[in-house]
């Protein structure tokens, strides 16, 4: 079920209530079953929208610039993770290669663009057009960003092959290390809390008007 603009549905019982107004470290739960239904984000909705430029910036690098140079016998070798997509792709593994794409590039690059563009509007207090339709794809998104994934599995990669190797960092490494820290930051924003940015709450009267009706 789909929330309207003032109201907000329970995970747990599918209650209906008005969108509550909270202060802040308030959390506001479910009277039926007691599960949360909002809670205020604090700070943390004035911090998205630079996080997230942040985040575009690191993306960029990370993408644009080698991951790691190595040297091997006098030969040195070096590659990006567009290169590495396409290396994958041309010894067999397209699955993989289609996997590293959408995982590490194309998911995280469309739920950056939907945040900046959700929050850049909403920073001015105008809802953009198609704002129901892109809260619901940055839940979507969610589970499927694994930037952690491939940067471990990179990290993994290093420590093997510099017993073999001369192994030397690039750019792009570091810019997914801090990919990494801020997109675990920025994701961890609940993309319910858009409705709050979106929309005033309702007064305390209302709320507990709605909660006795319940």
């Amino acid at each position: 079920m789909k929330e309207a603009p003032g109201l907000v549905v329970c995970e747990g019982c599918d209650a209906v209530y008005r969108r509550p107004s909270l202060r802040p470290r308030e959390i506001a739960h479910c009277r039926r079953c007691g599960t949360e239904l909002a809670r205020h984000p604090g700070m943390q909705q004035r911090r998205l929208l630079p996080l997230a430029v942040a985040c575009l910036i690191l993306f960029a690098i990370a993408n644009l610039f080698p991951i790691v140079e190595i040297e091997l016998q006098g030969l040195r070798s070096q590659t990006t993770l567009s290169g590495a997509v396409v290396t994958l792709a041309g010894e067999g593994m397209s699955v993989v290669a289609l996997l590293v794409l959408a995982t590490t590039l194309l998911f995280p690059l469309l739920q950056l663009c939907a945040l900046c563009y959700l929050l850049v509007p909403l920073a001015r207090g105008v809802r953009p057009p198609g704002f129901a339709g892109l809260v619901g794809l940055l839940q979507a998104l969610r589970p499927w960003g694994m930037v952690e994934v491939f940067l471990l599995g990179v990290l993994v990669a290093i420590i093997k092959l510099s017993g073999m190797a001369t192994v030397v960092a690039g750019p792009a490494l570091w810019a997914f290390v801090g990919l990494t820290v801020l997109l675990t930051v920025v994701i961890s924003f609940d993309p319910r809390g858009f409705w709050e940015l979106a929309y005033d709450g309702p007064t305390p009267a209302q709320v507990q008007e709605a909660e006795q009706a319940a």
